[in-house]
């Protein structure tokens, strides 16, 4: 299984990014609205950065309100963590526990084709082992 499968599995594939001009208090707007916690900064085609809630905590803890009005390009994490398609889960898993993230983008040959969380990751795997243990139910009454 590779990161690429997960992305197919997931049905919507449709990236959600911003550009490093809009300001934080758009990109909150734009987080409540789609429901999501992060998102990639996109400048020429090329991802030059991520931003979640957590840097937004962080920011208004360091800066108060005033943050809001601060550039995405100014805040966001980067350079940015990047997995590609052929990466495997765990591989991916193993990478977000240790750098302490929650969310990838998947970037193959320079473009951005995907971006996963932590959330679909640990569903791909658990939706793998119910399989397995199917499959091995079914053998041993089979048997």
């Amino acid at each position: 299984m590779t990161i690429a499968s997960i992305l197919q599995g997931r049905g919507d594939n449709s990236i959600i990014s911003v550009a490093p001009g809009i300001t934080v208090v758009e990109l909150v707007a734009l987080l409540a609205d789609k429901r999501i916690g992060a998102v990639p900064v996109i400048e020429d085609e090329q991802v030059v950065g991520i931003i979640s809630e957590r840097d937004m905590i962080y920011g208004l803890r360091r800066d108060g309100a005033r943050f809001l009005d601060r550039r995405v390009g100014d805040v966001m994490t980067s350079p940015v963590i990047t997995v590609t398609s052929v990466t495997s889960p765990l591989e991916a898993l193993a990478m977000m526990t240790r750098r302490r993230i929650r969310h990838l983008p998947v970037v193959d040959d320079g473009v951005l084709v995907g971006f996963i969380s932590i959330g679909d990751l640990v569903k791909a795997r658990m939706e793998r082992i119910e399989s397995e243990a199917a499959a091995m139910r079914e053998y041993i009454q089979t048997a």
